[in-house]
């Protein structure tokens, strides 16, 4: 898959058997967006570390975020950052108002709800312990992203049997297709 992709993990960062993690390996140029604190996330901080990534990738990349990390890039997006970027392939997404999402994000509220000034997709599962279907519907449609819900899949992680998650990785790599047309 000839992509210039940043890989955004959300909260905690993505273990070693967590899908992001799994496609960085397989794909040795993409690049993951590093932040100071994974565990004490300030919204502010992880957006201009973003900025910073998309600042230093060679040319407008496309974002592969999961779970927070697909609320920085909406926070991103929404931050005036004169950068471009091709796309976001977004799984997963926090719901950061929902009572079961940790209070550790608290700066990240509210949930950003404006149009996205790029293409994207919204990945979510129907059982995401993170994400009722129906608010990742409304990120989705809010967004302007096209929305694909996979059935009863968790939080789409390493945790709930998506290690290498080729299915995604086919989502992604047909993605990647349509934005290079």
């Amino acid at each position: 898959m000839e992509c210039n992709v940043l890989v955004l993990a959300g909260l905690w960062n993505s273990g070693p058997q967590h899908w992001q993690t799994l496609w960085e390996h397989k794909h040795p140029d993409w690049r993951r967006v590093t932040h100071r604190d994974w565990f004490n996330p300030d919204c502010h901080e992880w957006v201009s570390e973003l900025d910073g990534a998309i600042a230093a990738a060679e040319g407008p990349p496309i974002l592969v975020a999961h779970s927070l990390g697909c609320v920085t890039v909406a926070h991103w997006a929404a931050s005036g950052s004169p950068l471009k970027v091709i796309g976001a392939f977004l799984v997963a997404p926090s719901d950061v108002e929902a009572p079961s999402y940790p209070a550790d994000a608290d700066s990240f509220k509210p949930m950003p709800l404006a149009k996205l000034p790029f293409p994207s997709i919204v990945v979510a599962s129907s059982d995401d312990p993170y994400v009722s279907i129906e608010r990742a519907r409304q990120f989705a449609q809010a967004w302007g992203s096209r929305f694909v819900e996979i059935g009863a899949a968790g939080h789409i992680n390493g945790d709930t049997g998506h290690g290498e998650w080729p299915e995604g990785e086919k989502l992604l790599a047909d993605f990647c297709a349509e934005l290079s047309k």
